[in-house]
């Protein structure tokens, strides 16, 4: 088996496990690859509450990867696009707080969201210079909010 099919394999068997009826599509990224699911099933059982169970299949996966290679580099798991539509309403969301933040001189608080989400939005502000972005924890959540700040010039 080569190394670039074992992510594939990996994510089919648990699928396959879990009794789901899924193709897996692997495309490599600069940073790892991406599995995107295709399944007739109900793929919002797959993907869970605000991506819940996607964020946990992908976890387990990277688990399991890492266990056979120390250096296996990171997998990102979607189904039927999921992440790739959320990530672009998600930067439009950042952007909107970064133009707010801007507009008023006045730190914009984000909803909570999971790691895989403030990082979308982490580094779609990174290059806007005259905001900063934070993460801080949510009370009674395992979940962070991310601060939008004005930076004065």
């Amino acid at each position: 088996m080569t190394m670039s099919s074992k992510p594939k394999s990996i994510l089919e068997t648990m699928l396959n496990h879990l009794g789901f009826d899924a193709a897996v599509e692997e495309t490599a990224l600069e940073s790892g690859s991406l599995l995107n699911v295709q399944t007739e099933d109900d793929p919002g059982r797959l993907i869970g509450r605000q991506g819940r169970t996607l964020s946990d299949l992908q976890y387990l996966t990277n688990r399991l990867l890492i266990v056979q290679d120390k250096e296996a580099p990171k997998v990102t798991v979607d189904v039927g696009n999921y992440r790739t539509e959320n990530r672009d309403g998600l930067i439009e969301k950042a952007k909107a707080a970064a133009e707010k933040a801007r507009r008023w001189g006045e730190t914009v608080e984000m909803e909570p969201m999971n790691a895989y989400d403030r990082r979308v939005v982490h580094e779609a502000l990174r290059e806007v210079s005259d905001v900063s972005t934070e993460s801080i924890e949510v009370e009674d959540t395992n979940k962070k909010m991310i601060l939008v700040r004005p930076v004065s010039g």
